[in-house]
């Protein structure tokens, strides 16, 4: 069974708020498999991370 897991950017100031990417174990985000919307949402997270949103958390994702 593969296991799914997910990289989860927080919001600093707001709690509700976070971007979530599929990812591997590592924590690698295969880029090429996003969509355009979602690259640019994975890039502007990466890049506002310590002013806008915590350093991601690599999730195990519950399948049921």
């Amino acid at each position: 069974m593969n296991d799914l897991y997910q990289l989860r950017f927080r919001a600093l100031f707001d709690p509700g708020r976070a971007y979530v990417f599929p990812c591997d174990k590592s924590g690698r985000v295969d880029i090429d498999a996003l969509s355009e919307r979602a690259r640019a949402n994975y890039l502007y997270a990466r890049t506002v991370v310590g002013r806008e949103f915590w350093l991601p958390d690599v999730q195990l994702v519950s399948i049921h």
